[in-house]
């Protein structure tokens, strides 16, 4: 039996909340509709609450978070320019595959799966890098790292950081943290479906920005002048943007303020503490570092005697429910499982604790 609406309890996307559901079938608006211009400013000071700045240029990029790496890297980075990239996972070794196509000198700082990065080791990598960048909550280990830190120490480079994880679940200060380029996710904890990449940059990385990217489409000079006057011009066309998506986004983003973004991040907390304590019960074992566990993405370790692939086949087919496999070489023996957004609730915890006693027969 396969279920019509499975509970996506992996690594993303997660359910969205119904209020970012009900607003993809509203009517649709043109690109350049001044009602639609509105919701756009409406969406870009909401995304500016969650990302903790109070930065002009701050907007939703068409595009996956994926896109929003590449838009990061490409408008500020150029042949020869030192990139330091913190590696503890795969989106940090996705970093450092992106800032070689941009032709940097690319310096990685390697760390174990499932322990967040040093800091210190991280800005000791080298004197004088253009960038350091580093993911602040590791997708594919379940790991939480120190952006803050990493900000304090910084110096003069510019820190891009990946918050496709975090935003909207774990506290997130961009102004405060130093952070200069962002780009995040609408799928996770913001409770949207994919399609959009929440992304900032502070004045000091637009000034600093490359002249003419390798990029059309992800040129912020060029973009900025679509999404509003604070990139120095008056609107013009850029792309036709997927208004429902943004639509969508600007309802998310209202469920979470009016629930107030510091219950939202302390649900995700509750709930995060909630499923690795159900999951030590039952006899797993964690795999993320203990302190710095995501509270809203879980992995565990696959039980010897499991089929890794089977038991999640047998969770979507019988129970509706998706958790998420490893990735590289710990595809077969670890499991992600996320509460992120909507599904930040302790029913859903009882749901994925109870499917997995059933099918293992724990």
């Amino acid at each position: 039996m396969r279920w019509r609406n499975p509970q996506l309890l992996g690594p993303g996307p997660s359910n969205p909340y119904p209020e970012a559901t009900r607003a993809l079938g509203g009517p649709l608006l043109g690109h350049l509709d001044p009602e639609f211009l509105k919701l756009m400013d409406d969406t870009c000071d909401m995304l500016r609450t969650v990302w903790g700045t109070t930065n002009r240029r701050t907007l939703p990029l068409s595009a996956t978070g994926s896109g929003g790496m590449e838009a990061a890297f490409l408008n500020v980075v150029e042949p020869g320019d030192v990139v330091v990239v913190a590696v503890n996972g795969l989106f940090g070794e996705r970093m450092c595959e992106v800032a070689a196509r941009c032709g940097a000198t690319v310096v990685p700082v390697g760390h174990s799966w499932g322990s967040p990065f040093d800091p210190e080791r991280v800005v000791a990598a080298h004197r004088h890098p253009k960038v350091i960048a580093a993911v602040h909550a590791e997708t594919s280990t379940g790991v939480l790292s120190d952006v803050a830190a990493l900000g304090a120490a910084k110096g003069d480079a510019l820190l891009l950081v990946d918050a496709v994880t975090s935003i909207g679940g774990s506290e997130l200060e961009a102004d405060s943290w130093g952070i200069d380029i962002g780009y995040a996710g609408t799928q996770k904890c913001l409770g949207v479906p994919p399609g959009l990449a929440p992304f900032v940059i502070s004045d000091r990385a637009f000034a600093e920005r490359v002249e003419r990217p390798t990029s059309w489409y992800f040129d912020l000079a060029l973009l900025g002048r679509y999404v509003g006057e604070a990139f120095g011009s008056r609107r013009t066309y850029h792309h036709t943007a997927p208004t429902a998506m943004v639509a969508s986004l600007h309802a998310g983003l209202q469920t979470i303020l009016e629930e107030g973004l510091p219950l939202v991040q302390a649900r995700h907390r509750d709930v995060g503490s909630l499923l690795p304590e159900g999951l030590s019960n039952l006899g797993f074992e964690l795999f993320a570092d203990q302190g710095h566990r995501l509270p809203h993405l879980t992995t565990v370790r696959v039980p010897p005697a499991a089929d890794s692939a089977s038991v999640r086949r047998t969770l979507l087919e019988q129970h509706g429910i998706e958790i998420g496999a490893g990735v590289g070489s710990y595809s077969d023996s670890v499991w992600r499982i996320g509460m992120m957004g909507h599904n930040a609730r302790p029913d859903m915890v009882d749901l994925v604790l109870g499917a997995l006693a059933e099918v293992l027969s724990l």
